[in-house]
């Protein structure tokens, strides 16, 4: 256990689950990592054992399925999952992403149908925002939803979708109007699978994409060729409403990134103090060197300072607070830090930290999307400017 304060907005019940979560993730899936990244994705199966445990949807109501919690459930979580070095599982996506958007905005019937069943992971959810031409711009989606009687039919394409390969549950950022820009945005909720678990008419996968980092999340493209998907999917019941969802949920997601980051950095000191205290260089550990001493004391520093921001930031959270500006440099100063202190780290391993069965390779190739999805930080750094 590295030397940190102890986050302020932190209950026993918070403990308490991070406690379990620990556990779980490096008794039952650590042994199973190595499988799972050359595979390309976390089987279906590991999803249901999570809910099976409580790990997924941990701040839905109960009445939904979910454990009753707040964000700071979904927080420890996240926290957990990185400190085990493990960015396959896109479960906080799922329950702190993709699940608001239906409690939040979507009607009670839909609330109904979907969360116990993403709570118990019979549901893997993904929200399918950028395409091959829009990324952080959601303004130019080009993806568009027709109305058709009862149905709307999905026609375009996204790509970068986390969860993609596993999802059967996508909320769609699409046009209900493409004349209209941000106004003409809307979410529509596709249940991608029939019940046989066959992609429905209209929809399908793409590559599970080749990426740097993050070898066992499926991240993916994915095709709408006139799926049609049920009008009453519409999350909100009217068009238009798609760009203000997601702006009042965008916060949650850049926070949520944040959490990782920070829990990433500790991980990685955790690796460089274990490697340097065992490797031997001219007759004695690295550690025993002045100049390891003080870099990873900076390294300490720089962590406990992200952890404070980070605890500010939760705290503000949990109380309603946390505006959309300080969201984002949260977001961004958090994850430029990661992999500025992670190479730091893989640094002290010499030439053993370049090789991917390390774990300190492993979480500096995970950590350089983190200041690219979310909205990149240069975009995270204008929407901050504009509050100034």
């Amino acid at each position: 256990m590295l030397p940190l304060f102890k986050s302020p907005w932190l209950r026993d019940d918070h403990a308490q689950l991070a406690d379990a979560a620990a556990r779980f993730f490096v008794e039952r899936w650590e042994p199973q990592m190595a499988a799972w990244r050359a595979a390309g994705r976390m089987p279906r199966s590991a999803w249901r054992e999570a809910g099976e445990q409580g790990f997924l949807c941990a701040a839905m109501p109960d009445e939904y399925g979910g454990g009753g919690g707040d964000f700071g459930h979904e927080a420890v979580l996240a926290l957990e999952l990185a400190k085990a070095n493990n960015s396959g599982f896109g479960g906080g996506l799922h329950s702190a992403i993709v699940a608001p958007y239906i409690l939040h905005h979507g009607s009670e019937e839909q609330r109904r149908r979907w969360l116990p069943r993403m709570a118990a992971g019979e549901l893997i959810g993904a929200i399918a925002m950028t395409e091959p031409g829009a990324g952080s711009d959601l303004q130019g989606v080009r993806t568009v939803a027709r109305r058709d009687g009862d149905d709307y039919v999905l026609s375009g394409s996204k790509t970068f979708i986390t969860n993609g390969q596993n999802a059967n549950l996508v909320i769609v950022v699409c046009k209900t109007d493409p004349q209209q820009g941000a106004k003409g945005v809307s979410l529509i909720v596709a249940e991608v699978e029939d019940e046989a678990g066959q992609p429905r008419p209209g929809f399908s996968r793409g590559r599970n994409l080749d990426k740097i980092g993050m070898q066992a999340q499926d991240t993916s493209e994915l095709f709408f060729d006139g799926l049609r998907v049920p009008a009453e999917n519409l999350i909100g019941g009217v068009e238009g409403q798609g760009f203000a969802q997601l702006m009042q949920e965008l916060p949650q997601e850049r926070l949520l990134i944040a959490v990782s980051a920070v829990g990433g950095i500790e991980r990685g000191l955790q690796e460089a103090l274990r490697y340097t205290k065992e490797r031997k260089a001219f007759g004695k550990a690295v550690w025993e060197f002045q100049n390891t001493r003080f870099q990873l004391a900076e390294v300490q520093a720089q962590l406990l300072a992200a952890r404070a921001l980070l605890d500010a930031a939760i705290d503000a959270h949990l109380k309603g607070e946390l505006d959309a500006a300080r969201a984002a440099l949260v977001k961004s100063w958090t994850t430029d830090l990661q992999c500025q202190l992670l190479d730091v780290c893989l640094q002290m391993h010499g030439g053993y930290g370049y090789m991917m069965e390390q774990p300190i390779a492993q979480l500096w190739a995970d950590a350089r999307v983190a200041r690219i999805y979310g909205g990149t930080n240069e975009i995270m750094k204008e929407l901050a400017a504009r509050s100034m």
